[in-house]
């Protein structure tokens, strides 16, 4: 980036799309790529442990969620927690391959598509944004 420039603020709408969304780009109206550098769309890990709070409406696809690091877990202290956005319901983690390398701090995170099984919801893929991102989420 040339000298006295500033990062320009990422801005994504959410674009309805089957069982979850896709991602634009509010700016050029492109589609944001999963592969985007940008951002990281990743899966849930550890659902199958949690499927009934998996079913709360706080996980659907275009819900704002939590990444709450979890410096004194016993099994791995770079975990980090995938909440609900009030922090009351936790849905799984970030993978571990992921996590280590990640600061929570620094991204947002919204409930981006979801899975079914057997008529439930049986995973769910979440989009991690640049903190300052302007994310655009549909309306209710």
């Amino acid at each position: 980036m040339a000298e006295g420039r500033t990062r320009e603020r990422m801005r994504i709408w959410f674009e309805r799309a089957g069982d979850g969304f896709r991602l634009r780009d509010a700016a050029t109206e492109e589609l944001i790529r999963q592969e985007d550098p940008r951002i990281r769309v990743i899966k849930v890990a550890g659902v199958s442990y949690r499927l009934d709070a998996l079913q709360d409406d706080a996980f659907a696809p275009g819900q704002r969620l939590a990444l709450v690091p979890e410096p004194d877990n016993e099994h791995d202290p770079h975990a980090i927690g995938i909440w609900d956005g009030e922090r009351r319901v936790q849905v799984g983690y970030v993978p571990a391959e992921i996590a280590h390398e990640l600061d929570a701090g620094e991204w947002q995170a919204v409930s981006l598509w979801e899975f079914f099984e057997e008529g439930r919801r049986g995973g769910l893929r979440v989009l991690f944004a640049p903190r300052d991102a302007w994310i655009g989420l549909p309306r209710a």
